[in-house]
């Protein structure tokens, strides 16, 4: 892993020749989560994820928070089933196909037991009113998939899955009560996932130093504003 800076506001090198001129054993990933604070620490240490490790979280925020996650799933999905038509090797669509795997059986059936475990009504598990936030989310993913190629479409599948794996395995040691909040831990904290997200970022960082510097800035913006919207994301479940 390259060097990272002690002050996580510090910005990384606005392009990815000077970081890693600068930095021994560079990840161009690793560029790209620097350049994202102080989005990514709060993020990645949100108080929803602390809450939700320690078992405090409200139901209703719980409840708000799952409801949009669940919302999101289809674009979700959307964009990774674009990255297997966009991988480079056999090897690597399949591999994004095993993924899909598990977020349409696994992960889909967790929420379905969460919903009926939180009483959430059926108009808000198929339907619900989206967030600001959510929406937001859904337009900058369609974008990258819609206007870029494998390496844009990385750009906003490694933040998330990042994201969710650094606060997921921060809290593995604890295990709340509630099976809506432990196994969401566990989703996001068991070994095939560190190794998918490992993957993943190899992919990106295998492709990012060679695209041209105007292409690596919008893979840039697309990671930096991924994660911004993530933390937002948590934050969203507490208004009412």
């Amino acid at each position: 892993m390259g060097a990272m800076s002690s002050d996580p506001a510090a910005a990384a090198p606005d392009s990815y020749d000077a970081y890693a001129a600068a930095t021994d054993d560079p990840r161009f990933t690793d560029w790209l989560r620097e350049r994202s604070e102080p989005a990514w620490t709060e993020a990645t240490t949100h108080r929803f994820t602390r809450g939700l490790g320690a078992g405090t979280l409200d139901d209703a925020v719980v409840r708000r928070y799952l409801t949009q996650d669940y919302a999101f799933v289809d674009t979700l999905v959307g964009a990774f089933g674009h990255a297997v038509g966009e991988a480079p090797s056999m090897a690597a669509k399949r591999r994004l196909i095993e993924f899909l795997d598990v977020v349409t059986d696994d992960e889909n059936d967790y929420f379905e037991r969460a919903f009926e475990a939180l009483d959430v009504p059926e108009p808000d598990r198929t339907d619900p009113d989206l967030t600001a936030t959510t929406e937001a989310m859904v337009d900058l993913i369609e974008a990258a998939t819609n206007r870029g190629g494998y390496a844009e479409t990385l750009a906003v599948l490694v933040p998330a899955e990042w994201v969710y794996l650094t606060w997921a395995t921060a809290e593995a040691d604890d295990r709340p009560d509630a099976f809506y909040l432990a196994e969401w831990i566990d989703l996001h904290a068991n070994p095939g996932f560190i190794a998918f997200v490992g993957w993943l970022r190899e992919q990106l960082d295998a492709v990012g130093p060679t695209l041209p510097a105007d292409q690596q800035a919008r893979v840039a913006r697309h990671f930096e504003r991924t994660v911004r919207l993530e933390a937002d994301f948590f934050e969203a479940a507490y208004d009412t």
